[in-house]
Parts: structure tokens; C-alpha cells; sequence
């Protein structure tokens, strides 16, 4: 592997490429653990998948919006280090497949000219900030909230309080009650309300999907919006503090809430509310970059089939609310698009719009700012580029994520029946092309990536055994799901599995008795009408297996039989608990601590110096073989097993001392002393991991 320098002007992003490329040498050389190097590349966008020896690389486009420039760019990477096919995400990032581990610190570099990062795409951090596609257009907006979801993510970013979590935490906005943004099943959700006349947010907190979905709690009616930063700085602090890091499957913040209640919670809350550096945080909207569409007048053109570009009007023109102009939806099939005709995309928004796209939550693309007199055009020249299918955000517009296709996680396709199915609805159901009221989603395992548990009509990828123990690829069929808006929510219900061969089936008998039954009401209203046995009735024939066929036992998209193959998650990143791995990992915390002091970044300095504390009481605790599953019970079992019987000696207890971070205002003097104080039990850990070694 050849060394690799930038030429990136910013020394702090700079910084963390050259220690990417670092960490990267030492794992070859054998100085960095397999576990912990996987936690370190995760946080930097770098993804294992499913073949072995390449890398999934997620780029994190804050609220999907993303330049004509920036497109460009992106094409160009995945040109020279990938295969030149961009994945559009359900959290609105773009992800590339198929790069070489070495090549990542010089791809990254590349990203970074045009102010693209990879940082915090991935592992146990604040994900993308997600937001309304429509935001800055909509026509039901009270304001848009563009610059308050950039600016949430610009404070988050390499915040340490964010950078090892014990799960990752995810965040969006809605532009208006419509809840686009899906704010009742993220960790925090910001719907956009004006109140007497100030900008503000609904707040919802302790949403989640995955395998056991939960409906987020009312935090707060209205928040002004000055506060939603201070809001998430303690959220994220309690959640970091309290939240489960042992086991993976419960260390979402969904389940903090479910352990301590909401109630508990904002006690939590108000115990932590001291330590944070701001108690307000104005956010300028006006400061937020102005759009400037092209004065370019678009060519005239003549349609050639009036029919067709009609029908492509009715489902992929939004109205905006900026008179005379208005935005064209894409329908991007499984969010799949190449980059010789993203370029052409990227140069013909730039020339006749105002040069930006939005990547949607269904994994298309909204081009905004178009003239109404440039649409004839527009729809030609996206044609040429296989743009112009209609069906933008209606019942043919699926979603799903990657599957077996790339996942270490997928247990059945989940891209070779979202084909199949747009298949049958183009085929059979042509009048669902233009029905926005039905929501299908697809997800290769229980994760939910691909969010089927809140679709009007979701599958899930699993696996069938037959009585002579053969294994088949399967679907959950859920359903019920949907968006009511204002934060309110309704997950699917499971129904039947059948084998995925059988899924287009089963979508032709729920269409079917939608049409004969469903009797003008919403698909989520016409099923909680007839309820979960009504469909489990005309379904469960399909879940037999005691007659497949060969056919049966290859997945869609396939041409082998089908193996179960499940591989290490990524998700979550792990955090590894070598006792020396770890009191150097708090040599490092006191490092960074001390240069945020310099900064006069005193709450950063401060929470580099409590993590370090907690690291290092994490590695005795490990070192007998206790659990050290969240901050909040290792700093108690510290003080039981070392401090209480003389084993270490902490003044008026390692408790107190570690939670004077929440007791203090973030000033020099206390950050000058809690670093202090940080170096000096770190010294006396170290001496006591001494002594015990020695004796053995």
C-alpha cells in the first residue's frame, strides 16, 4: 500500500483522512484488532459488504441535497474507485460498491474538494440528517427548514459527543404536517410549526423500526427553534450515558425510552441540561445559501406522443410554492443510477434549473426551481436519459434496499422481487401507476433498511425449511402500515410468510381485494377495517410448503439455488474490550480533551476528558469480567468493586468525580480541572493494571 497525502485546505478533515490512511496500515501490520478497526472505519463511511475483500462506501449528503457540482464529483469517484453506479439510500446518501479498503483515505480526499464527506455515514453516530424532499418548495410549509436541519448537521459532526454511542441515532425534519419526513419513527423528529409568530418544531423522540418497531413520544408541541440544538446536545449525551452498549439488539434509543419512560427521561434531561455549552442556539436562515436559477431559456420541442407526456405530468410534476416554477420527480428504479448519465443529468439542471437535486426518502430524485414553461423539455430531454417513467412517489414506486444483493445482513432478495412486482403492476394493474395511496417496501432481513414495517404493503426477506429440512427463500407479508401526518404513525402487522416466489401472488390477491373491498378509504384505513385475520384467511394458502418446486428454491434476480448466508452486521459498528486496546483509547480521549482546550472549546474538552474516565474504568471492570453494557452502570460498578473496598482510591468517589460534567457549567476553570482530574485516575489506572500484571 502506497502512503497518501492530501491537499485538502481544512486541517481538521485532513487530519481525519491521514488517520484513516494510518489506522489502515496499522490493521495490515497487525497493530489494530480486526473489531476495533471495523468501529474506526465504520464512523468514516467505510462499509464491509457481502463479498469478501471490497467495501461499500456511504457518502453523506445532509437532507439529499446535493449540487450539479457535487454530482459530478461523485461520478467521478465512483468512476475511478468503484463501478460507476450510485445507490440512492432511504436516509437520502448515496452509496458506491465494490472499493478496494486501501483506496478509501485517497477517495475520500477526492469527496472533500467539493465538500463532500464521508464522516459519520456510518457506525454508532448521528446518521444523516435527514429532511422533506419538498422542503424550501412546498407549498404547505410555515418556513423551510433547510437551514436548520444543515445547521444540526454541522454541529453534530465530529462532536464528541456523538462519536461513540452505543447505537446509532437518527434524526429528520418535516417541512410541514404532512410529515414527509417520517418524524415518528426516528430517535429525534422536528416537524416545522410557527407559534405567535416564531419559527419552531413539534419534537418526537424514541422512534424506531428494525425488528421491533415503536411509535415515537410527543417530546415537546413546540419547541422555538433556537433550542432544538441544546435539545439533541442533551438527548445525545443522556442517550450515550444511559443507553445499552452490550447488546446490540436492545441499544437503540427506543429501548432507553422503554426502560425509563418518558417521564424518566425528560428527568434525565433536565439533570443534563448544565453541562451543555449552549443554552440557545440561533439559527440564521438568511445566512443559508440562496438559490439562483439559470436565465438559460430552455429550447421549445415538440412531444411526440401527448398521451405519454400527460400521463408523466399527472404523476412526476410537484407544484412549488415560488410562482412559475415547479419540480420534476424522478422514478429511479431501486434507487440505481449510472454515472454517464448522471453527469448529463448533473449538466442539464445546471444549465436550465438552478443547478440542485433533493434524493428522496424513496430513493429517487426531485429536480426543484423548474420553469413551467421548460417542462415540454425537460420531459425530452430526461427521456433521452431513461428518466421519464411516471410514477414518482406512487403504488409502482417501490422501495427496497440493497438484500443479498451487497448485505452481509440480507437473508432473501429484496431487489429481484421489487422488480417482479413493478413488473405486475405495470402489466396488470396499470391504473396503480397513478395511485399515490398505496406505499410498498421491501427489506432483505428484519433491519428494515428498506422500512417494510411501515409500508401500506410490506415483505421482508427470510427463509422457509421444508420437512425434509431444504431451505427456501421467503416474505413476511405485512400489512396496515402508513403515515397519518402531524407525527402520528402506524406500523404493519405481520401476516403470513410465504415463499418468495409466491410474493407477486400474494400482491395480485391484496390489489385485488383492495379494488373489490376497499371501498374509496386509504389502504391503512380499509385494513384496520378488516383486520389482521381477514388477510391471513385469503393468504395462508400460500405459506404451504409442502409443495415447491425446483423453481421455489431460486430467489428473484438468481440464477443458483438459493443458501442462507447471514454475515456480520455493520450497522452498529463494535466496540472491542482488549484491557490494553482500551486505556490506550483514553490516553487518546485525554489527547483530543487537551486540544480542544487549546481551542477554548471547553464542553468539548470536558466530554473528551468524562469519556476517557469512563474508558479507563471500563477496562478494569473488563478485566473481571463484568458487564459493562452502559456509561451509567460502569460508573457505579467502578466505585462497588475498586473504590468502595480501598482497591483504588478516588476521593469522595469515582460517581461523584465523573458526573461533576453534569453538576457544572462547561467554563475554563471546571474544564481545566475535570481534565485534570481525567489524567490523574488515568495515571492511577494504569499503575494499578501494572501491579496486577506483575503478580501474575
Amino acid at each position: 500500500m502506497q502512503s497518501f497525502r492530501t491537499e485538502i485546505e481544512n486541517p481538521i478533515v485532513e487530519k481525519d483522512i491521514l488517520e484513516l490512511e494510518r489506522k489502515i496500515h496499522e490493521f495490515h501490520g497487525g497493530k489494530l484488532d480486526e473489531e476495533k478497526f471495523r468501529s474506526l472505519r465504520l464512523a468514516r463511511g467505510v462499509y464491509g459488504q457481502r463479498q469478501p475483500g471490497v467495501q461499500m462506501i456511504r457518502i453523506k449528503l445532509p437532507y439529499g441535497k446535493v449540487t450539479s457540482k457535487q454530482l459530478h464529483r461523485i461520478c467521478e469517484v465512483s468512476d475511478e474507485y468503484s463501478r460507476g453506479r450510485l445507490h440512492i439510500t432511504t436516509r437520502q446518501d448515496i452509496q458506491i460498491h465494490y472499493v478496494d479498503l486501501n483506496r478509501t483515505p485517497e477517495l475520500w480526499a477526492e469527496l472533500e474538494k467539493d465538500d463532500i464527506t464521508l464522516r459519520e455515514a456510518c457506525g454508532n453516530t448521528v446518521r444523516n440528517v435527514t429532511a422533506s424532499e419538498t422542503a424550501g418548495i412546498d407549498i404547505n410549509e410555515p418556513f423551510d427548514v433547510s437551514p436548520y436541519a444543515h445547521a444540526l448537521f454541522q454541529y453534530f459532526l465530529r462532536n464528541p459527543v456523538s462519536q461513540e454511542m452505543g447505537r446509532k441515532f437518527k434524526v429528520s425534519f418535516s417541512a410541514s404536517d404532512e410529515d414527509t419526513g417520517l418524524s415518528y419513527m426516528h430517535d429525534l423528529g422536528f416537524i416545522a410549526k410557527i407559534k405567535e409568530g416564531i419559527k419552531g418544531f413539534k419534537v418526537m423522540l424514541g422512534g424506531g423500526l428494525g425488528s421491533q418497531p415503536r411509535h415515537a413520544d410527543v417530546l415537546y408541541e413546540f419547541l422555538p427553534s433556537d433550542k432544538i440544538i441544546p435539545l439533541m446536545e442533551v438527548v445525545v449525551r443522556v442517550f450515550d450515558r444511559f443507553g445499552e452498549r452490550k447488546s446490540r439488539a436492545k441499544a437503540r434509543m427506543k429501548f432507553l425510552l422503554k426502560d425509563v419512560g418518558l417521564d424518566g427521561f425528560r428527568k434525565l434531561i433536565d439533570e443534563e441540561c448544565k453541562a451543555i455549552p449552549f443554552k440557545t442556539y440561533p439559527i440564521d436562515a438568511l445566512e443559508y445559501p440562496k438559490i439562483k436559477v439559470s436565465e438559460l431559456e430552455a429550447p421549445k420541442v415538440e412531444i411526440d406522443d401527448i398521451k405519454e407526456f400527460e400521463k408523466w405530468k399527472s404523476t412526476n410534476i410537484l407544484p412549488q410554492k415560488q410562482d412559475g416554477f415547479v419540480a420534476i420527480g424522478i422514478k429511479v428504479l431501486l434507487g440505481d443510477f449510472y454515472t454517464e448519465k448522471a453527469r448529463l443529468l448533473a449538466d442539464l439542471v445546471q444549465n436550465y434549473a438552478a443547478g440542485e437535486f433533493r434524493l428522496t426518502l424513496r430513493q429517487n430524485i426531485l429536480i426543484p426551481h423548474v420553469r413551467e414553461d421548460a417542462i415540454p423539455f425537460f420531459f425530452a430531454e430526461l427521456k433521452k436519459l431513461g428518466f421519464a417513467e411516471a410514477g414518482y412517489n406512487k403504488a409502482l414506486d417501490i422501495t427496497a434496499c440493497p438484500g443479498t444483493d451487497t448485505c452481509n445482513l440480507g437473508i432473501a432478495s429484496s431487489t429481484g422481487i421489487a422488480e417482479e412486482l413493478e413488473r405486475v403492476i405495470k402489466a396488470e394493474y396499470p391504473q396503480y401507476i397513478e395511485n399515490p395511496d398505496v406505499v410498498i417496501k421491501i427489506s432483505g432481513c428484519m433491519n428494515a433498511c428498506g422500512q417494510h414495517n411501515m409500508a401500506n404493503i410490506g415483505f421482508q426477506g427470510m427463509s422457509v425449511r421444508t420437512k425434509d429440512k431444504l431451505v427456501a427463500p421467503a416474505l413476511q407479508v405485512l400489512l396496515g402500515g402508513g403515515n397519518d401526518g402531524n407525527g402520528n404513525g402506524r406500523f404493519a402487522d405481520k401476516v403470513v410468510k410465504v415463499p418468495s416466489k409466491r410474493g407477486p401472488e400474494a400482491l395480485r390477491l391484496i390489489l385485488d381485494d383492495f379494488d373489490a373491498n376497499g371501498n374509496g378509504k386509504s389502504f391503512p384505513d380499509y385494513y384496520a377495517e378488516k383486520g389482521q385475520m381477514y388477510f391471513y384467511d385469503f393468504l395462508t394458502h400460500l405459506s404451504n410448503v409442502d409443495d415447491l418446486t425446483a423453481d421455489d428454491f431460486v430467489d428473484w434476480g438468481n440464477t443458483e439455488r438459493y443458501e442462507k448466508a447471514i454475515g456480520v452486521g455493520e450497522c452498529a459498528g463494535v466496540v472491542i474490550d482488549l484491557i490494553a486496546t482500551l486505556l490506550f483509547e483514553s490516553e487518546e480521549k485525554i489527547q483530543n480533551a487537551q486540544e480542544k482546550f487549546e481551542e477554548e472549546k471547553w464542553a468539548a474538552s470536558i466530554y473528551y476528558a468524562y469519556a476517557s474516565m469512563v474508558n479507563s474504568a471500563k477496562a478494569l471492570l473488563t478485566s473481571e469480567n463484568t458487564k459493562v453494557n452502559t456509561h451509567a452502570s460502569i460508573i457505579k460498578d467502578f466505585d462497588e468493586k475498586f473504590v468502595a473496598n480501598g482497591r483504588i482510591e478516588v476521593s469522595g468517589g469515582f460517581e461523584n468525580m465523573v458526573l461533576q460534567i453534569n453538576k457544572n457549567e462547561p467554563t475554563r476553570e471546571f474544564a481545566t480541572s475535570y481534565l485534570k482530574n481525567a489524567r490523574l485516575f488515568l495515571e492511577t489506572v494504569e499503575k494499578y493494571r501494572e501491579r496486577e500484571l506483575a503478580q501474575v
